[in-house]
């Protein structure tokens, strides 16, 4: 009976396999604090419009200065902030480039692996079979050679 397969580098593809998903979750987290920062820029994109349209006024009403001046105040608050948001996506964006890279690499140093351990796999399947061929000719040998006594020669 042949000897069952064994990877030798079965650990480190473990390992391997184990970064990559690892890769996958750091991708995951990437692209959600960049949705989650596009959000916050889409919400502070909408105060400011909301503040510019606080700024009409009627055609009856009077023009309250005060109100006009805090309004423009909280506009130049909300741009700044806007300022920082979009900054914050561009450095999640960033983030999201570089843990693909990381994922993309993880994954080609797993699949190296992988492809490693199958081939080798195969190789053990023909060296199972060739060493079962070659059993099975040597006890048809065998058998040839060991003849009963008074068995005819055909």
């Amino acid at each position: 009976m042949a000897a069952r397969f064994r990877f030798r580098l079965e650990a480190l593809l473990r390992v391997r396999r184990s970064l990559e998903e690892e890769a996958k979750r750091a991708m995951a987290r990437a692209v959600t604090a960049r949705d989650q920062a596009q959000l916050r820029v889409g919400e502070l994109r909408q105060t400011q419009r909301q503040a510019i349209e606080g700024r009409r006024m009627g055609t009856n009403q009077t023009i309250d200065l005060e109100r006009l001046r805090d309004i423009e105040r909280w506009l130049v608050v909300v741009e700044r902030r806007i300022q920082e948001a979009v900054e914050a996506v561009r450095q999640a964006d960033e983030r999201v480039r570089e843990a693909r890279a990381q994922l993309v690499k993880a994954h080609q140093d797993h699949l190296i692996l992988q492809r490693l351990k199958e081939r080798r796999q195969a190789q053990h399947a023909l060296e199972v079979l060739r060493e079962e061929a070659k059993e099975m000719d040597e006890i048809a040998v065998l058998r040839h050679h060991i003849r009963p006594p008074g068995a005819s020669n055909q």
